[in-house]
């Protein structure tokens, strides 16, 4: 049997690996656990609408009401299908891939991303050749419902808007053309803040810059954020579920930052609490996260495996070093605007910039990089590596963690939704980071090359 989902959802390229066929036949299998009543979303990729008739006819055919929420980030199907009480949803989207690939994420009637065991039941029925169809008169209906404002109200009122309000504070937004444009001007607008964009336009080719926002693509952004006087700069992915600041100077914070910065704030209001975070994340987190005597939950990569330890461990915070950050007051899922609102609320309380913030945080060096590896070398791989590196402490949970005493970590892991393996390195000093990447790096294409 193959694998269809990935480290979160089911991707490909469109037409390719991932076809109208395959989206009928996957809505239909995810329809028959998930429950009657599912509501649907879309991103603003030129191939979503092709690809939610696909999912529709797959749902209908055997029996489910489809509420079509329409063109919205994730983390907006996500929260307003719990909150009207339905049975699961599908969002069509490739979150951050470039425009070529589109997808499916399947969610519970909680709102967060289905666990991996029901993956592998889903995936057992589709490849069993699927459910069995409804008769004539069984087959479902579709209801189209307008969610925005539900979502958009809530997050608003998670902080203290009235405090933000009169602090005025100017913020550059870069949605990337994708969907955050529906919902982040109109929220910092709410909050009180002059609103600058950029690439607010809904385009699913992604003109303006790559779908996955980077400090290389974020340009544009900090030549608003400059012009304009801002003190804040704002970039969101595909699907709107993770941000990347910029502070007023026009620095681009890493993921890690942001998520530190939240982090500590939470650990101030909830002292003692837990932490969810997979094993990637920096030390940066640890030592707040300690500071504030709370411990870390470490979870696998990938966000499907923070939420859901959020929610069966009813932990309220948790994140990811990639600008993913899950704010369980609101909903235990990643969300772009709800770490917008937090960001704004950090910087309301403490009355200084956000550059003056940040550098306040504990400080790591950090590298990623990438090897094209094809997927069916792999798990090949990964087993070769384990015999040829060596540290104090090797964690295999998640591809390959190595760790050693002075606190640098280098993790060498294949990506669940590309043909490649991702190195996350991270060392005290830059080169010590450095070397601690270009040793590792060689073994591991040495390595490849023997296979």
């Amino acid at each position: 049997m193959g694998r269809l989902f990935g480290t979160n959802g089911v991707r490909g390229v469109v037409n390719t690996d991932f076809t109208i066929d395959m989206a009928a036949k996957l809505a239909a299998a995810a329809g028959s656990v998930l429950g009657k009543k599912i509501a649907l979303g879309r991103d603003a990729r030129t191939s979503s609408p092709m690809f939610r008739e696909a999912v529709v006819s797959g749902l209908l055919s055997i029996g489910c009401d489809v509420i079509d929420f329409g063109v919205l980030p994730t983390p907006a199907i996500q929260y307003c299908l719990k909150h009207l009480g339905l049975d699961g949803g599908l969002m069509i989207t490739a979150s951050h891939n470039p425009p070529q690939f589109n997808g499916i994420k399947v969610f519970f009637g909680d709102g967060v991303e289905i666990p991996r065991s029901l993956e592998d039941r889903i995936e057992e029925i589709y490849f069993a050749g699927g459910p069995k169809a409804a008769a004539w008169n069984l087959v479902g209906s579709v209801e189209h419902r307008e969610v925005l404002d539900i979502y958009i109200e809530s997050i608003v009122n998670k902080v203290d808007f009235v405090k933000i309000k009169e602090k005025r504070f100017k913020v550059a937004i870069d949605p990337g053309n994708g969907v955050g444009a529906l919902v982040a001007s109109i929220i910092a607008q709410r909050l009180g803040c002059e609103v600058n964009t950029i690439n607010s336009d809904l385009d699913g080719r992604f003109p303006g810059r790559d779908s996955e926002p980077r400090p290389d693509n974020l340009l544009g952004l900090k030549t608003l954020l400059k012009a304009t006087g801002s003190d804040l700069g704002v970039a969101f992915d595909g699907d709107a579920d993770r941000s990347i600041f910029l502070d007023e100077r026009g620095e681009v914070l890493w993921g890690d930052r942001s998520f530190a910065l939240t982090a500590q704030d939470f650990m101030k209001n909830n002292p003692g609490a837990k932490v969810v975070t997979p094993i990637s994340s920096s030390n940066a987190i640890v030592d707040v996260v300690k500071k504030g005597g709370g411990s870390i939950h470490w979870t696998r990569v990938g966000s499907v495996d923070v939420s859901r330890a959020m929610v069966e461990n009813g932990i309220m915070f948790g994140g990811e070093e990639n600008g993913g950050v899950m704010y369980g007051i609101h909903h235990p899922v990643r969300d772009g605007s709800m770490t917008m609102a937090l960001i704004l609320g950090i910087m309301t309380e403490a009355g200084r910039p956000l550059s003056t913030l940040v550098a306040e945080l504990p400080h790591y060096s950090q590298l990623k990089d990438k090897i094209t590896c094809p997927n069916e070398k792999k798990a090949k791989l990964l087993e070769a590596l384990q015999g040829k590196i060596s540290a104090p402490h090797v964690e295999t949970s998640d591809g390959l963690k190595l760790s050693f005493p002075n606190k640098s970590w280098i993790l060498i892991r294949p990506s669940g939704t590309e043909p490649i393996f991702r190195i996350y390195a991270e060392a005290a000093t830059q080169h010590n980071v450095e070397e601690l990447m270009r040793v590792n790096k060689k073994i591991i294409e040495e390595t490849l090359k023997t296979l």
